[in-house]
């Protein structure tokens, strides 16, 4: 009995590594991204689930160095998951591969890596960061999002910015400043996860494009932590 566990054992594991193996650099890093988000997920005081469910695209940045923030130039490389349909009340949909870039006061001067992730919070701040490269603060308004499952999401900063961001460093989870940091679509990178170039805009709002394996697990969370768009409802009983 124990040689046969040790031989199925031995077999799952060579069946994952060959998983790993024939992954490209960029559907690791999706890959990635959903293991990440599980985690921050799982974290006692992490983002209030009445902010998860009125988000209309949750992008994530795995494994961020805090010291490029300093430096500048290219420092953030992840990937954004929308919902689908008119006004992006769909389940949820495939994922476009995005970059950060740029310099913020938020971050202090360090080497240890930070995993970031961004919540959209409605359809102008969606639409722009699917077009074209934005600037946090200046193109697309931004803020620090609360934390803890009790926060409250309907202060005025919350209901006003669209993109709320949040970090996660050395075991510790918060809400965080990225103003002046740009957001665009990583095309290179989507076309890598693809094997073919798509834009973000096509992944997003064609609800054509399937979802591929490397995106299945960061889809599959957003599915179970948040499958309903709270926001319209809300809005719709004001």
């Amino acid at each position: 009995m124990i040689r046969k566990s040790l031989a199925f054992l031995g077999v799952g594991l060579i069946a994952a590594t060959a998983v790993y193996a024939g992954m490209n650099k960029e559907q690791e890093r999706l890959e990635n991204a959903g293991v990440v988000l599980q985690e921050v997920l799982n974290v006692p005081e992490n983002i209030p689930q009445s902010i998860m469910d009125k988000a209309e695209c949750v992008i994530v940045f795995p494994s961020v160095l805090k010291a490029a923030f300093v430096v500048g130039g290219s420092y953030g490389r992840g990937a954004m998951v929308c919902r689908t349909g008119e006004h992006f009340k769909g389940p949820w949909g495939s994922p476009a591969m995005y970059a950060l870039e740029g310099g913020s006061v938020g971050f202090q001067i360090g080497g240890e890596a930070t995993d970031l992730v961004l919540l959209v919070m409605n359809d102008r701040g969606a639409n722009s960061i699917l077009d074209s490269q934005v600037k946090l603060g200046g193109d697309a308004s931004a803020a620090a999002g609360p934390v803890g499952r009790d926060a409250s999401a309907d202060t005025d900063a919350y209901m006003r910015a669209e993109v709320l961001s949040y970090s996660r460093s050395r075991g510790l989870f918060a809400g965080i400043s990225l103003e002046g940091a740009s957001l665009r679509p990583d095309n290179d990178a989507t076309a890598d996860v693809y094997g073919r170039k798509l834009s973000a805009r096509e992944i997003v709002m064609s609800g054509k494009v399937s979802v591929p394996d490397s995106g299945r697990h960061l889809v599959a969370v957003l599915e179970k932590s948040a499958p309903h768009n709270d926001s319209k409802a809300a809005a719709s009983n004001k």
